[in-house]
């Protein structure tokens, strides 16, 4: 997956929290979003319209959760289990899932993305 268009193809399903989404797609956009974020961040020290900066940075960063939750269910997990990171050692779980191979076949949340 080339990293622009499957950055904007993620974009685009920004509000899909169904179906299935694959380690690339997600890494991508968690790729392009950690990119967006610090620019914003960097860019929130101007004056004026730094406090701008820092609203689009925060709500951009918020567009990771669908991919996030699309990613659980690829691997046969409920986008639930996301809450895990408010628990803080629940990242080290979530990173060990969303690294994992798609589940094979289809499952509850659809049919695999890989074809397999």
């Amino acid at each position: 997956m080339e990293f622009v268009n499957g950055y904007i193809e993620t974009l685009k399903k920004w509000n899909v929290f169904t179906g299935r989404a694959r380690r690339a797609e997600f890494w991508w956009f968690y790729l392009g979003t950690v990119i967006v974020s610090v620019v914003c961040n960097i860019l929130s020290v101007i004056p004026v319209i730094g406090v701008l900066f820092s609203i689009v940075g925060v709500l951009w960063s918020l567009t990771i959760i669908s991919a996030a939750v699309r990613r659980l269910h690829d691997t046969g997990k409920s986008g639930w289990w996301l809450l895990l990171e408010l628990t803080g050692i629940g990242g080290i779980v979530l990173l060990i899932w969303w690294i994992q191979d798609s589940a094979p076949g289809d499952n509850q949340y659809g049919p695999n993305p890989k074809g397999i």
